[in-house]
């Protein structure tokens, strides 16, 4: 479950990153919503399921609350995710 979290996690972070610095700036500065529409919906199951399996695997990982909260907090922070799985995930599995 942990090499499944590991690849969630890269895709919920590459595609915030998408997201964020690729398709706003053309909704804003181009007035084309195609992108943000396009990525919306795949981030969006992204970020759920990396929050689902962040809550299943709190436990088998052992990871204490402080831990826990700065796993979730990843998912709303740029590169985040990646962070997250240089420091506790590369080790875990």
């Amino acid at each position: 479950m942990i090499k499944v979290f590991r690849i969630v996690s890269f895709l919920e972070g590459v595609s915030f990153l998408l997201l964020l610095f690729i398709a706003t700036p053309i909704k804003y500065f181009v007035g084309n919503e195609m992108f943000v529409k396009m990525l919306g919906m795949p981030h969006g199951l992204l970020f759920l399921l990396y929050v689902v399996f962040a809550f299943m695997l709190k436990s088998e990982l052992n990871w204490k609350p402080k831990t826990f909260i700065i796993v979730l907090a990843a998912s709303v922070i740029p590169f985040g995710t990646f962070y997250v799985d240089k420091k506790y995930l590369s080790n875990a599995g």
